[in-house]
């Protein structure tokens, strides 16, 4: 049966999923986790935790997803030595690289790769596999082909429930260059989650127009389990137990065949944001983009109605004291609110923002609902049965299994012992998840044992027991192996640029960028002398590679941020540009990487970049910086009405302008790149620049280190993370 993996951001949350009854659980280091703002877990808890899902067949997996600079690589694989060691089922991990070297020094650890690794169809994953991981976690964009000729190759976790990011995995930059924050290091501020408007008629007010709905798959889980998934996510690290519980709960009815009990009200409640899309993986829906709602909206429990200065809020719901509410006007929210006391025909709020009558009243808050969920403890059952005889050894029995005291029984001189004393010291199963099922206890004939060496009998008995249940089976890693020591820095002079024509350009590498996946490339470079690269986006479906594939014949090679294009390449027989979307970090993974040609995170400073310079690498020194890219329209697929222009422009509430370039593979996609362009230093590496929104790349024809010339071209620019290190 497909397995429910369930999210833990704190111990309250992972022992919610445990009682629940989660198949697994993924959580977070206190170091090196995509979710830093969690609690997350220290190794002693950490510790605690296994052996107590363990004993209760429920696994563990520990993410340890970002991405790691050098300075950080000792202690990143101390801790994964660390975290295999005391049991867990599985890493997970980002740097395909670095999980790649962990596997090959240390095979027994069990590594499954990040859905920050972006592994949208069959090439990815046959090089995921090539590298060593067990699992892959996929893409939130893998349309269902993909699931399925994926699943063929290697083992897949599917998300199913919980929030959606609204950029391409692992690609999205815009909280690192709009505040320092990265979400590739686990700090990511959520600006997705801002109000912005677009220049296109119908977008032009403020509204969360990036802001995606919830994911709920619930309607479509068949399908994914004849795809062949192996695992079904629920995300949801930050957020509450209530939630994580009544996720669980509802998608195990849902596989177990009791679909007709199932409803979404208990996960309306505990958490909702914009009542749910299916996500991109069965094509957008129209409920997709969550544009007036961007936070928990509850579920609708009637409108309200004033009586005199009071706020009635009619419902046949029943509400009592300790709930919440959200109130919406017009379908955009407007305030909180709180029970203030029962009325006929349903409850009175209490607000302190004015109420109108009509205004609609989600709930977001249900106490009784939440302690409901909470209630419940999953235990182990165990057949106990014990022989006490004087004279001899006492022997206890569990599920089987024999265990012996550690002294003989008496004859008894006053009252013997009975089953009923065995029974009553057996019962105290202090913390462990036990619960005891009696078998025959045979305590002979006058039989006397002292209540303290039974009581000692049954701790030990106990932990025994429970060690053995728990034991995580890993093969310990003995010894932390020396890393290998980097390369030696190697100046690269070479120029690369990407742009939408390369006539007229005047680089050593052109990077042609299309506007369009169709037709005949020739009259767009016709005139480049260097060696010619086409761009290929670091999403593509596995329908769309085989279109594209006949595109890719005429150049010496092709550009990507998608590890997809690593197998790809070589069965194209092509050179590789690997794109800044592969987040190259440390020396340890720019050795791994077999591309010809390597850029450079555009996360690491001058600085950082320095060391990892080789004759081969290039670092983002001029023009755009893409800081998402967007596998949806954000238009909502209004065909008919759209334009289809080449750009369009998303303005935040500050009146920062985020140029959005559209491209068609079939369907529009979007790319978004930085209100400011790049003006830096070069890192001894090879130059890259990309100047997508420009209309005449040539122009900056050797001017590309004329920061004077750049300055006056750019107007609005910036020195990016050149300077200033990400968090």
């Amino acid at each position: 049966m497909t397995e429910i993996l369930a999210p833990a951001g704190d111990e309250k949350s992972a022992y919610a999923a445990i009682n629940a009854g989660a198949d697994a659980i993924y959580l977070g280091l206190s170091a090196f986790s995509a979710r830093s703002s969690a609690a997350n877990f220290g190794f002693e808890a950490l510790e605690k935790l296994i052996a107590h899902a363990h004993a209760l067949g429920v696994k563990i997996y520990v993410a340890m997803n970002t991405l790691v600079k050098d300075s950080e690589l000792e202690e990143f694989v101390k801790a994964a030595v660390e975290v295999h060691n005391i049991g867990a089922d599985a890493i997970i991990i980002q740097d395909l690289y670095l999980g790649a070297y962990l596997k090959k020094t240390y095979p027994q650890m069990c590594l499954h790769l990040s859905t920050q690794a972006g592994i949208c169809n069959a090439y990815g994953a046959q090089y995921a596999k090539e590298l060593g991981f067990s699992r892959v976690i996929l893409a939130r964009e893998t349309k269902l082909a993909d699931v399925k000729e994926i699943s063929k190759i290697i083992e897949t976790e599917v998300f199913v429930q919980g929030a959606l990011c609204t950029c391409f995995s692992g690609q999205c930059y815009l909280s690192s260059f709009a505040g320092g924050n990265s979400g590739n290091r686990g700090k990511c501020k959520q600006p997705c989650r801002k109000r912005y408007k677009i220049d296109r008629k119908g977008f032009t007010d403020y509204a969360y127009r990036i802001s995606l709905s919830d994911l709920n798959a619930g309607e479509r889980l068949e399908e994914l389990i004849s795809a062949g998934a192996s695992s079904f996510k629920i995300e949801g690290r930050m957020r509450r137990p209530e939630y994580v519980a009544a996720a669980v709960k509802y998608y195990k009815k849902l596989i177990s065949g009791n679909a007709e009990s199932c409803d979404l009200s208990a996960l309306k409640r505990t958490y909702n944001r914009g009542n749910y899309t299916k996500g991109l993986t069965f094509g957008q829906d129209k409920s997709f983009i969550s544009s007036a709602v961007q936070g928990h909206i509850g579920e609708y429990l009637g409108t309200v109605t004033v009586e005199n200065g009071k706020y009635l809020c009619r419902t046949s719901e029943r509400c009592a004291e300790g709930d919440a509410f959200k109130i919406l006007r017009d379908g955009k929210e407007l305030c909180g609110a709180v029970f203030s006391s029962s009325a006929k025909g349903g409850f009175y709020l209490k607000s302190s923002t004015r109420l109108k009558g009509g205004d609609k009243v989600f709930i977001t808050t249900d106490a009784r609902l939440n302690s409901r969920l909470l209630e419940g403890k999953r235990t182990l059952r165990i057949s106990l049965s014990a022989e006490f005889s004087a004279g001899e050894i006492p022997c206890v029995y569990l599920n089987g299994k024999r265990y012996q005291a550690d002294f003989k029984a008496e004859r008894a001189q006053g009252r013997p012992l009975t089953a009923d004393d065995v029974e009553r010291c057996f019962d105290k199963v202090d913390t462990y998840p036990f619960e005891i099922e009696y078998g025959d206890i045979s305590t002979g004939e006058n039989v006397f044992v002292p209540s303290s060496f039974l009581n000692a009998f049954r701790r030990n008995v106990y932990a025994q027991y429970f060690k053995e249940t728990s034991d995580n089976g890993n093969k310990k890693i003995d010894e932390v192996q020396t890393l290998p020591v980097p390369q030696k820095p190697d100046k690269n002079g070479m120029t690369a640029v990407i742009a939408r024509t390369l006539n007229g350009v005047k680089a050593d590498i052109g990077i042609l960028k299309p506007d369009a996946y169709q037709g005949d490339f020739s009259a767009l470079c016709k005139e480049f002398g260097g060696q010619k690269f086409l761009y290929l986006p670091s999403y593509l479906t596995g329908e769309e590679i085989e279109r594209i594939k006949p595109l890719v014949l005429p150049f010496d090679g092709i550009y990507c941020g998608g590890n997809y294009a690593v197998p790809l390449a070589k069965a194209l027989n092509k050179k590789l540009f690997a794109g800044a979307g592969f987040n190259l970090f440390n020396s340890l993974s720019l050795g791994l990487c077999p591309a010809d040609y390597c850029v450079l995170s555009k996360e690491l400073t001058v600085a950082e970049a320095k060391p990892l310079a080789r004759s081969n690498t290039f670092y983002l020194t001029v023009g755009d910086i893409k800081v998402m890219d967007l596998i949806y329209c954000p238009f909502g697929k209004s065909c008919r009405e759209c334009d289809k222009r080449a750009f369009y422009t998303l303005t935040d509430e500050n009146n920062r302008a985020f140029p959005m370039h559209r491209y068609e593979v079939g369907e529009c996609r979007f790319e978004l790149f930085n209100c400011a362009k790049l003006i830096s230093e070069n890192a001894f590496t090879g130059t890259l620049a990309e100047l997508v929104s420009c209309e005449n790349p040539a122009r900056f024809n050797g001017k590309l280190s004329d920061s004077e010339y750049l300055k006056s071209t750019f107007k609005n620019y910036t020195k990016g993370h050149t300077q200033t290190p990400v968090l």
